[in-house]
C-alpha cells in the first residue's frame, strides 16, 4: 500500500449505494472536500436523499457516466451490480473503492481524523477497519483541536523563514526543532534560538539533554 493525500477539489468522483453505508460515506467525502460528486441511488433512504441534494441521481451510472469519473465508490456491497459496476468503472480507467471488499478495491479508504488542516489517517488495509476506528479514536485523544492553532502558526513562521532566503532543508531543520522546543510531541528535546535571514527568529537543532 501506497498512501497518498487526494485532493477530491480538483477530481470527478461517484457514489453508488441506497442505504447507511453510502450515507456515511458521502459524509466522509463531504469532509474531505469533494467538490464535483455525484450519488447514484436506485431506492435511496430518505436521509441519503436529503444529504446528497441536488446531487442524487435516482439510478446507476451510465458507462459514459462511469467514464468520466476518476473515483468511483460502492457503498452497497452485497448489492447485484457491486462486482459488475466495479469492474466496469476499472475497465474505463476510475479507481474503485467497495465497502468492505478488499478484494474488489484499487484504493482502501482510512479512517480519518481532522484537525484543521493536519491529517491523521489510519489504515488496515481494508483487513480490520474497526481496529483503525479504535485507533482513530485513541489519536484523537492526543491530537486535540489545539493542533489546528498549532498548524496554523506554524505556517506562519514557515512561510517568514521562505520570504526571509531560507531554503527548503532549512526551513525543514528550524520546524522540526521549533515543534520540539515547543513541547507538542514527546522528544525529550529543546531549541536554542538563531537568527533567520530577513531577522526572523527561528530554531537552532535542537539540543537533547
Amino acid at each position: 500500500m501506497l498512501p497518498l493525500v487526494l485532493d477530491l477539489g480538483r477530481l470527478k468522483l461517484i457514489l453508488i449505494g441506497d442505504g447507511e453505508a453510502a450515507e456515511r460515506r458521502l459524509g466522509l467525502l463531504d469532509a474531505a472536500g469533494a467538490a464535483d460528486l455525484t450519488v447514484h441511488a436506485e431506492a435511496p433512504s430518505a436521509a441519503l436523499a436529503l444529504a446528497a441534494g441536488s446531487r442524487l441521481v435516482r439510478r446507476l451510472p451510465t458507462t459514459q457516466e462511469m467514464a468520466a469519473a476518476r473515483l468511483v465508490f460502492i457503498s452497497d456491497r452485497t448489492a447485484p451490480y457491486c462486482r459488475a459496476l466495479a469492474g466496469l468503472a476499472r475497465m474505463l480507467g476510475a479507481l474503485v473503492h467497495v465497502e468492505d471488499q478488499p478484494a474488489l478495491c484499487d484504493v482502501q479508504a482510512p479512517a480519518v481524523l481532522r484537525r484543521g488542516d493536519l491529517t491523521l489517517a489510519v489504515s488496515t488495509g481494508g483487513k480490520s477497519p474497526g481496529l483503525a476506528k479504535q485507533v482513530k479514536r485513541f489519536l484523537g485523544a492526543l491530537f486535540g483541536p489545539e493542533w489546528q492553532e498549532r498548524l496554523d502558526a506554524l505556517a506562519a513562521l514557515r512561510r517568514g523563514w521562505r520570504e526571509g532566503g531560507a531554503d527548503a532543508e532549512t526551513v525543514a531543520r528550524w520546524s522540526e526543532s521549533w515543534v520540539a522546543g515547543q513541547g507538542w510531541l514527546p522528544s525529550g528535546e529543546t531549541a536554542v534560538a538563531e537568527a533567520a535571514p530577513g531577522g526572523i527568529a527561528a530554531p537552532r537543532a535542537a539540543v537533547r539533554h
